[in-house]
C-alpha cells in the first residue's frame, strides 16, 4: 500500500466563471490511486486504505489564473448528493448536509508548501497573506503550492464517502463554486 494518495483538481476557471458551474467540462479530477474510478471527471472515486494520507491540490488550466481549494467537507451519508450541489454559484447552500469535523479525513488540513504538515485532524480556515487584489494575492503567494490533506480513518469498506469540494477563483460574489460528486472509498 502506498502511504499517500494525491488528488489533483484541474479547473478551467474562465469556463467555470462564465458558465457559473464546475460541470460542463470545467473541472476534472485525477489521482494516483491504482483502482480509482472516474479519472478525469468530477465523479472521481478514490480508492483508499485506513491510515493513508490523502492530499488535494488545485491547478488552473490557464496557469495565469488563480484557483485554490477553499474547503473540503465530507457529506452525511444519508444526505442526497443533489441536495448538496444545488446552487453551484452559491457556496453556502449545502451546509445542512455537512459532516462533523473530527477525524482528519473529515477535516482535511490546509497547509502551505508542497507537503501537508501540521496537526492531523485540525480544520484550518483560509490562511496565508492578506487580501487579494485583482484576483492575485500580494507578495509571493502561490496557490498551486497549497495542499489540503487528511488521514483516512477506519471506514466501512465498499461505501463511497462523498465530499463537497469548494474552489475559489479570483474574488467576488460568484467566484466560489462547489461540487459534491467526488468520493473516497475504502477497499
Amino acid at each position: 500500500m502506498n502511504p499517500k494518495v494525491s488528488i489533483v483538481v484541474v479547473v478551467d476557471v474562465i469556463g467555470a466563471l462564465s458558465d457559473g458551474t464546475l460541470r460542463n467540462g470545467n473541472l476534472c479530477m485525477i489521482d494516483d490511486g491504482e483502482q480509482s474510478t472516474g479519472q478525469g471527471t468530477p465523479e472521481l472515486c478514490t480508492v483508499v486504505q485506513p491510515g493513508q494520507v490523502v492530499t488535494w491540490s488545485a491547478l488552473a488550466v490557464d496557469l495565469q489564473t488563480p484557483v485554490e481549494i477553499k474547503s473540503i467537507t465530507f457529506l452525511d451519508p444519508d444526505a442526497e448528493a443533489g441536495d448538496a450541489e444545488a446552487g453551484d454559484a452559491e457556496a453556502g447552500d449545502a451546509e445542512a448536509g455537512d459532516a462533523e469535523a473530527g477525524d482528519a479525513a473529515h477535516a482535511p488540513e490546509r497547509t502551505e508548501g508542497a507537503a501537508g504538515t501540521g496537526n492531523a485532524g485540525a480544520r484550518s480556515e483560509r490562511s496565508g497573506p492578506g487580501p487579494e487584489r485583482n484576483g492575485h494575492a500580494p507578495g509571493r503567494h502561490n496557490p498551486e503550492l497549497e495542499v489540503w490533506s487528511g488521514v483516512v480513518p477506519h471506514l466501512a469498506p465498499g461505501v463511497a464517502h462523498q465530499y463537497r469540494l469548494e474552489v475559489q477563483m479570483y474574488e467576488g460574489e460568484h467566484s466560489t463554486l462547489h461540487i459534491a460528486s467526488p468520493a473516497l472509498m475504502c477497499q
